[in-house]
């Protein structure tokens, strides 16, 4: 029980990657907000989280690209439980057109989610954590944001790097505050972004993975409550890779 009597938010978190940080931290005794941005999706996976656990998890719909979202986030959380112990920034988007036939209107919508969102939830859960000298911060970045991505349109690559950067950024301005801020390269995870692979593009990408296998969205959430855990209590400003050795740095 790492996280035992811990408050963790993650968003994102009506499949994959999200569900999987959620159900692990339920597990190892936190009480869970979920937010996604479909009501009945969220209400059902906050559902099988409890279920399966037999843990605290509550469900939060909403927009996280706005920042009302966050807000309410905070609210909700602080109104259930009295505070906010740990952030998991997983909401995510992704298009794959090129450079040159990207729309305005599509990087916006990517940047937005993927690292706007982030910026928002940051600058409203660290004043309370602040206020109680600790608290965890985990971002969810990519692989791609180290290192282009020819499956992936320039916009997800530039949020992925922001949210490295971000995580950098506050980690330095609020480590000596109690804060920890990390974050999370995932690499070839099954998920709903790598299930519109083609068969063809899956083996070549399988082929690339010294492990040899995709790796699972278990695979992330276990670096997730490490990272939330006490036994991450000196690690700051990493962005932590788990991507079967695809890229080591």
């Amino acid at each position: 029980m790492l996280l035992s009597g811990k408050i963790a938010i993650v968003t994102g978190a009506s499949r994959g990657i999200g569900w999987a940080i959620a159900r692990l931290y339920a597990e190892n005794g936190a009480k869970v907000i979920v937010n996604g941005s479909n009501s009945e999706t969220i209400k059902a996976a906050a559902k099988e989280i409890a279920k399966q656990t037999g843990g605290i998890c509550l469900p939060l719909a909403g927009d996280i690209s706005k920042k009302e979202t966050a807000e309410e986030l905070l609210r909700f959380s602080l109104s259930e439980f009295g505070r906010a112990d740990i952030l998991v920034n997983n909401a995510g988007t992704i298009t794959r057109t090129s450079t040159l036939d990207m729309t305005i209107d599509d990087w916006d919508r990517v940047l937005d989610v993927n690292l706007k969102s982030s910026l928002y939830t940051c600058r409203t859960f660290i004043p309370v954590m602040l206020e109680n000298r600790s608290g965890a911060i985990i971002n969810i970045s990519s692989g791609a944001g180290k290192k282009p991505h020819p499956n992936a349109a320039v916009s997800y690559d530039v949020s992925k790097a922001g949210i490295i950067a971000l995580t950098r950024h506050l980690a330095l301005e609020y480590g000596g505050a109690g804060i920890r801020t990390n974050a999370i390269c995932p690499g070839p995870v099954s998920s709903e972004m790598s299930d519109q692979w083609s068969d063809e593009y899956r083996k070549k990408v399988i082929s690339t993975i010294p492990l040899g296998h995709m790796g699972t969205p278990e695979d992330v959430a276990g670096a997730a409550l490490f990272l939330a855990s006490d036994l991450a209590g000196f690690v700051l400003g990493e962005s932590i890779n788990v991507n079967g050795g695809t890229l080591m740095d």
